[in-house]
């Protein structure tokens, strides 16, 4: 069976929009995110401006790039002749869904749709630290089109439409990903799906999480060496094999947990533990709290989103 690690990580962190806008920006502006830790992403219709992310280099993004950030912390976007450091400014509202930064009376030089989303996944934080901080995709008309698509829904109040934004989510992220993918990008689960080695161990691991691997199995997928396979993974992925695995497990018992569908010895030997209490050690250690605690605390909460 082929598993597709990337869809079953877009898929559990159950992504929904919050809003899209057009942004329209004129002369020498600065605006700064401050998104809560949400996902933005945007899309260049027109112009050019730089990004600037805490602890990376700046990036410029033209006109057809769009870039994903799965959490927006310190996150700053400015013109190209930027106003001197410590000018902000902030979004004026023209008309529905439609933004303008900058001095009224100057030239618009830059047009983006702009999107933020939230992730209904309790694991979100887990999940998103499998992902690139940063995704930058030039030249793909088909994230635009699904930008648009996102756009036009959220203005509706059509019947399913949270149903269709969520899937229409799910399949940007997804395009984002595996378009922004590229040898020079951040450590990443994404950029470990596009190493011809280690995609072979990724998806083993994703397609088996109840096998008791080891570095060798894992390296012996891989078709490499212990040494080399430990060290290819954590540099591109950016986190040791084990240490991967051990999120990945704990993502799904936390899951497992929230529908109580399933006692706690089975959970243990769906995520690759011998005994009830071998995985309860585990999984207090990972979480902070033994994972019968957890199924009441997120039925509990279950129950009161629904009332």
């Amino acid at each position: 069976m082929t598993v597709d690690p990337l869809a079953e990580i877009v898929t559990l962190l159950q992504p929904s929009a919050s809003f899209s806008k057009l942004v329209e920006y004129a002369g020498r502006w600065r605006i700064r995110r401050d998104g809560e830790g949400k996902p933005v992403f945007f899309a260049v219709l027109e112009g050019e401006c730089r990004v600037v992310f805490s602890g990376q280099s700046p990036i410029i993004v033209r006109a057809g790039d769009f870039l994903l950030s799965p959490s927006t912390n310190d996150q700053t976007i400015e013109s190209i002749e930027a106003p001197p450091h410590g000018i902000d400014m902030l979004p004026v509202e023209l008309g529905e869904g439609r933004f303008r930064v900058g001095r009224s009376g100057e030239p618009i030089n830059l047009r983006m749709q702009v999107g933020l989303c939230n992730f209904a996944s309790p694991d979100a934080a887990l999940l998103i630290s499998l992902l690139p901080s940063m995704v930058v995709a030039r030249g793909e008309p088909r994230l635009a089109t699904l930008m648009q698509l996102v756009s036009d829904e959220t203005r509706q109040s059509r019947p399913g439409r949270e149903l269709v934004l969520e899937r229409l989510l799910e399949v940007l992220l997804i395009e984002a990903l595996r378009c922004g993918a590229d040898p020079a990008s951040v450590p990443s689960v994404a950029r470990g799906l596009s190493d011809d080695r280690l995609v072979a161990a990724l998806r083993a691991m994703h397609a088996k999480p109840a096998h008791g691997w080891t570095i060798a199995d894992l390296a012996a997928e891989a078709a490499m060496s212990r040494s080399a396979f430990f060290a290819r993974f954590n540099r591109i992925v950016g986190m040791p094999p084990m240490e991967y695995l051990l999120a990945w497990r704990m993502a799904l018992a936390k899951r497992l947990l929230r529908t109580r569908e399933f006692a706690i010895e089975h959970v243990a030997t769906r995520v690759g533990y011998g005994s009830a209490s071998t995985f309860s050690t585990a999984f207090t250690r990972h979480v902070g709290m033994p994972p019968a605690r957890y199924a009441r605390a997120g039925a509990a909460i279950h129950v009161t989103s629904a009332l």
